[in-house]
């Protein structure tokens, strides 16, 4: 890539610099999709395991808690280490990172129960057809929240400055 040719922006919120994935993708936005891909695939993962081991003891929202915890460690990591390479602020961007998971799970925990109790399907196909709705919810939320970094002001001094003098 020549000096003169930028590389995309980012969309809205997101900051940081490059991670890795973006050394075969050059979109962050792809590289946000593609572990999000992964991502959803592990939480579905995650989501069956419980659901074979202690869902057939607690039910199925056990199943989904539990299964929450998991896939948003993890999703935090492979976010934090492949897309967004952020330093610092480890914690508060773990709790805004969980902030917009809890806004995903508050509407899976209403959908899940609608879906298997109401409309009879059973919690894994329920379950996979809820992903669509909460990978929405978290892709704007982690796009615009958790990641995001306060603008640095510009020194003192500089041209853009307004001054009136």
């Amino acid at each position: 890539m020549s000096p003169s040719t930028k590389s995309p922006a980012p969309p809205a919120g997101m900051e940081g610099q490059p991670g890795p994935l973006l050394g075969l993708v050059r979109d962050q936005r792809i590289a946000f999709v593609l572990v999000g891909v992964v991502n959803t695939v592990v939480g579905y993962g995650w989501f069956v395991f419980f659901e074979f081991t202690i869902g057939r003891y607690w039910g199925y929202l056990a199943s989904l808690a539990f299964a929450h915890v998991f896939s948003v460690l993890c999703a935090f990591m492979l976010y934090r280490r492949l897309v967004f390479r952020v330093r610092g602020h480890v914690w508060r961007d773990l709790g805004r990172f969980e902030l917009v998971y809890l806004v995903s799970i508050s509407i899976n925990f209403a959908l899940l129960p609608l879906l298997v109790e109401v409309g009879q399907l059973p919690p894994l196909l329920a379950q996979a057809s809820i992903i669509f709705v909460t990978t929405l919810i978290s892709y704007f939320g982690h796009s615009r929240f958790s990641f995001r970094r306060a603008s640095r002001p510009e020194p003192r001094g500089s041209v853009s400055e307004d001054r009136v003098t």
